[in-house]
């Protein structure tokens, strides 16, 4: 954009303000409501840092991964950096794949380190760190290779001894439903000893996971979830002694409130000593949204959310006053709109696998304001977005919300089929696009795919209107139209050649979720034939705003 269109721009996203960025769970009152974060950041860990609060949560197959999240209040979040540039090993992730990848990582503080270890299921514990966790972080160190170890956490001991807990994914390991405890070298890199199982959750709580440790008023506690991910409950369990044995009890439950499979995520307490739990809660299409519980402490055992029935077992709050970190923040919702002015993308955005350095899917353009995606072709075999990896994505940024793109879509007649445009992709999926079609006409289509991990018939033609006209906005307004369990949204798409009047275009689609995540929203642009200069799409813009 040229310098008179810059202003502009950031004029108009100084007057939407806190609207086009999204969900806001800071009521400006000292009080905040659940979830914190209407955003899909499953299993989220959490930690003290030297600069307020640092969190990460699983990424799956999506790049770049290990989302850094920091607050000073444990409200207001912002999304800062990524500790994963690619995923490893890196060419295994050149391809998509759905839901495998980094699940449920914990990350800690110490000796002046932060630290983030996971299992990825079929290759093993991972850690990595940085002294700046907003900045780069090392490369990933392979501690253990294995198949079927998830959910790690280190531990680090008054003594200078170390420990990891973990637990195992069934499809893999063939066993599940306990914690393991290990032994790790003090820097961190790898496992020593014998592992032990220090708690079976067969009698009761079955699918126990997630496992995190601490230590505090002389007792050893394991905190994990169990039950499954939307029925589930969070349990508490202490010892003496590391390796147990352990007595548990569970701490947080859904009881009589409208949250569900309240559990999963960490625990951590302001200079105060208030304690606080972050967990996440899933809620179907929008994936595993984060919330934020106050933790309270009776007869040495933790009570997370209010125990409004008086039965010893927390129970979430919807609204609760925000924690006393001895000053109080401004709400800072996530960014999710993108001017596309600068050299880099927006944090919010993430691809589908690790970069093929023989395929260029797009690029930022510096200063010259837009986004370039190339309409290179998608995989002969394939005739899905399924498995496509040029797939510019972010997640769901609040429950009501409408996203607009601007384009300009330059197609050259010798590419072929060539389309570019706005999707919202899960195992179900639609888009509405620009496409050039084999007569070289301009249209505008939607499209919707259902059960595309198992279906391979192909998309389903909805709507097409001639347009010719390269220059074009595309809107996609996402409602939530039951909040309750199940929750259940509804995506409209619209187009606009003059900015102004937007017309519907095709019908509405039900998202649905992915492959352990909720269903995302962003650009694509794809071609059938190989040329030596493809079509592209040069996209302006891509704005949020609430509904």
């Amino acid at each position: 954009m040229k310098f008179k269109q810059l202003l502009l721009s950031l004029g108009l996203l100084c007057y939407l303000g806190v609207k086009a960025q999204g969900w806001n769970a800071d009521l400006g009152n000292g009080k905040y409501k659940n979830p914190i974060l209407h955003v899909d950041y499953s299993d989220p860990d959490v930690c003290a840092g030297k600069e307020g609060y640092y969190m990460t949560a699983s990424s799956f197959n999506s790049i770049p991964g290990l989302p850094i999240l920091h607050s000073k209040d444990l409200v207001n979040w912002q999304l800062v950096g990524y500790a994963l540039q690619n995923q490893f090993p890196i060419e295994h992730y050149r391809t998509v794949r759905h839901g495998d990848g980094v699940w449920a990582p914990s990350i800690r503080y110490h000796n002046g380190e932060y630290f983030i270890y996971w299992g990825d299921p079929d290759f093993g514990i991972y850690m990595v760190k940085t002294k700046n966790p907003e900045g780069v972080w090392e490369e990933p160190v392979l501690v253990k290779e294995a198949k079927g170890i998830i959910d790690t956490c280190p531990f680090w001991d008054e003594d200078g001894k170390a420990y990891l807990s973990y637990a195992f994914a069934g499809s893999r390991a063939n066993v599940k439903t306990v914690l393991m405890l290990s032994e790790l070298t003090p820097d961190g890199t790898k496992l020593i000893g014998n592992a032990a199982m220090v708690f079976d959750g067969h009698n009761g709580h079955t699918t126990v996971e997630g496992s995190k440790m601490y230590k505090r008023d002389g007792y050893y506690w394991i905190m994990a979830p169990a039950g499954g991910v939307k029925p589930g409950w969070q349990l508490a369990m202490r010892s003496k002694n590391v390796w147990g044995p352990y007595e548990s009890k569970i701490v947080l439950h859904q009881g009589n409130t409208v949250m569900n499979g309240p559990h999963q995520g960490g625990y951590v307490e302001t200079p105060n000593g208030d304690g606080w739990f972050i967990h996440f809660q899933d809620r179907w299409a929008y994936g595993r949204v984060v919330n934020l519980q106050p933790v309270t402490w009776k007869d040495n055992w933790p009570i997370m959310g209010i125990d409004s029935n008086k039965d010893g077992i927390g129970e979430p709050v919807l609204e609760w006053t925000k924690p006393n970190v001895g000053k109080n923040y401004p709400a800072t919702p996530l960014v999710s709109s993108d001017e596309f002015d600068g050299h880099q993308l927006g944090l919010q955005w993430q691809w589908q696998a690790n970069q093929d350095p023989a395929k260029h899917w797009g690029w930022s353009s510096a200063n010259l304001g837009f986004m370039r995606l190339n309409c290179i072709p998608r995989d002969e075999n394939t005739n899905t977005m399924w498995m496509s990896p040029n797939l510019l994505l972010q997640k769901f940024p609040g429950d009501n919300f409408t996203a607009t793109a601007k384009l300009t879509f330059e197609n050259n007649p010798e590419a072929g089929v060539s389309s570019s445009g706005l999707i919202v992709f899960g195992e179900d999926y639609s888009y509405i696009a620009i496409e050039q079609d084999k007569t070289g006409n301009l249209n505008l289509v939607q499209r919707t795919m259902k059960n595309a991990r198992t279906v391979k018939e192909g998309e389903k033609d909805i709507a097409s209107v001639l347009i010719n006209k390269k220059e074009v906005q595309l809107r996609a307004k996402v409602e939530m139209i039951q909040n309750k369990e199940p929750f259940d949204a509804r995506v409209t798409f619209y187009y606009s050649i003059d900015g102004k009047n937007f017309k519907k275009l095709g019908d509405s689609f039900k998202p649905v979720a992915g492959r352990w995540v909720g269903a995302k929203i962003g650009l694509f642009a794809t071609g059938t034939k190989a040329v030596n200069d493809s079509s592209y799409a040069d996209y302006d813009w891509f704005r949020v705003e609430g509904n």
